[in-house]
């Protein structure tokens, strides 16, 4: 992509600013909604997360504010305790962040294998698209959420085509323009100036406010505070950090550049301590915003800057302008995201990949749709180490070295012997057919666990109840410290390489003598 000159990028990341803050707006709104708490809250903590992020944190173009998977973990605390304890709550998840960021732990997002990776975004790209059927919904006579239906629906509907349409139009005319912008901009010019009849953000609710102010949480400060808080905090910090971290991947592969993981911890952990202050939810990257804003140009920090304070103006002076914005305009935004995030590719390429990691992929997205993206990450990080673990367990065999001769046979070891490769190691010897000598060569293999001993003094045992000795070849450093636990003895050169006789007594034990 070509460089642009300063002004142009300047101009860029204002537009782009502009278009995120307008869709923020209905997005905190909502997500306040679903954490029990008034609808200012959640515009606060979209303003001070944004800001604070925009400027510290280790990803430039990434947005963040309030976000769903967060909210629908505050709504217990909230209904059970009140919204002064959503607020400690907050400031202790932020607290926990900042830690795992100054451990520089923010590398364990290279955990993640890539099928998790694409499942957690086609995940994230239905849950977006389902989101946005909620504007389907209108409260009835009777106060039961019914579905739109005649011309509300078909208004609806076209307003969103004519959004869709004009976002994917837009670039081939200019691309000095956001197209999303320029989506929202038509609609609403057709909505107000045609007297079209249809929902807008002040039909969800007033963004009218002042400035949030700073207040410690109004809840005592003891132990059993700490109890009732803790269990939401560490949940909320984790949620948070895996949403923000595979966001971070995702701009990562978009703009061909680096983020910083440890920095966007910290940073994350800065903006929930402040939030929490100054009556905000708490938040977290925000992969649909961060998408439009990647989207429209912006790849530096000043476009999610320019959306905060923006976000603050609405709040202070502009509340009756942005209130006339149809939501149909956002939520045609939404769906152009939601097109553009779905990893379409992966669908050509299930049949193409092992089972193992399109099952991974699949269930991924499923416990995405389902329940959280934190669980789907670790469920899916989980079924993916099982399935390594399973794989690796199976390519252990033996094969005779020619050094093997009449009273000594020579095995060399292939694969890594570990808790899932010892039943598999067991069968691969029949000591009732072997030599008095027995000699296993671990030139490539290693000894990884506990269980890798257990099942070396077994076989030794195995071999010795046949009048037969075992001895160890070319142990790796690695394979020597952990088998040094266990009664292991030099006992003669073999091939001008030290082996080791396993002696029976004391396999695994913590009290043996080791070499």
């Amino acid at each position: 992509m070509q460089e642009l000159s300063i002004p142009s990028r300047i101009r860029v990341e204002v537009l782009a600013g502009l278009t995120v803050s307008l869709a923020l707006v209905p997005e905190a709104v909502a997500f306040a909604f679903v954490a029990g708490v008034d609808p200012l809250v959640g515009l606060y903590a979209a303003f001070i997360v944004g800001l604070v992020t925009s400027v510290t944190g280790g990803r430039p173009g990434m947005i963040s504010g309030a976000t769903g998977a967060l909210a629908v973990v505050m709504v217990v605390l909230v209904k059970d305790h009140g919204v002064e304890y959503l607020f400690l709550t907050v400031i202790l998840m932020g607290i926990i962040q900042m830690v795992v960021g100054a451990l520089k732990q923010g590398r364990l997002i290279r955990m993640v294998p890539y099928p998790v990776m694409l499942g957690f975004v086609n995940g994230l790209a239905i849950v977006i698209f389902l989101a946005q059927l909620e504007s389907f919904k209108f409260e009835g006579s009777n106060g039961s959420e019914q579905w739109l239906a005649g011309s509300a629906l078909y208004t609806m509907l076209g307003l969103i085509a004519v959004t869709m349409a004009v976002i994917y139009l837009i670039p081939k005319i200019t691309t000095k323009f956001p197209s999303a912008l320029a989506g929202i901009l038509v609609v609403s010019g057709i909505v107000i100036f045609g007297g079209v009849n249809t929902t807008t953000v002040g039909d969800l609710s007033s963004i009218s406010g002042g400035l949030p102010t700073f207040s410690v949480p109004d809840v005592p400060m003891n132990l059993e505070t700490l109890w009732i808080i803790l269990p939401h905090a560490m949940i909320l910090a984790a949620i948070g950090l895996i949403e923000s971290l595979l966001t971070v991947s995702l701009i990562d592969g978009i703009t061909e550049t680096k983020g910083q993981n440890n920095r966007e911890c910290m940073s994350q952990g800065a903006a929930n301590i402040l939030t929490g202050f100054f009556g905000g939810m708490g938040g977290c990257a925000m992969i649909g915003q961060s998408m439009i804003n990647m989207k429209s140009g912006a790849r530096w920090r000043l476009s999610g800057a320019i959306a905060a304070l923006l976000l603050l103006a609405y709040i202070l002076v502009a509340s009756s302008l942005i209130e006339q914005i149809p939501i149909a305009a956002l939520v045609g935004v939404m769906f152009v995201v939601v097109i553009g995030t779905f990893s379409w590719s992966s669908l050509r390429i299930i049949r193409k990949v092992p089972i193992s990691d399109a099952f991974v992929m699949i269930l991924v997205s499923a416990v995405t749709v389902a329940t959280d993206l934190a669980i789907a990450v670790i469920v899916g990080v989980i079924v993916s180490a099982l399935v390594f673990a399973w794989n690796t367990a199976r390519s252990i065999y033996v094969e005779e070295s020619t050094a093997s001769g009449p009273d000594r046979k020579v095995y060399v070891l292939h694969g890594q012997l570990f808790f899932a490769s010892i039943t598999s190691f067991r069968d691969l010897f029949h000591p009732s057919d072997d030599p008095l000598e027995v000699v296993l060569d671990f030139q490539h293999s290693r000894v990884w666990d506990h269980s890798g001993i257990q099942a070396i003094g077994d076989l030794a045992r195995r071999y010795e109840a046949t009048g037969r000795e075992l001895h160890l070849l070319n142990l790796s450093a690695n394979s020597q410290r952990i088998l040094s636990k266990a009664n292991v003895i030099i006992d003669h050169d073999l091939d001008s390489n030290p082996s080791y006789r396993v002696t029976v007594q004391g396999i695994g034990s913590d009290n043996s003598d080791g070499h």
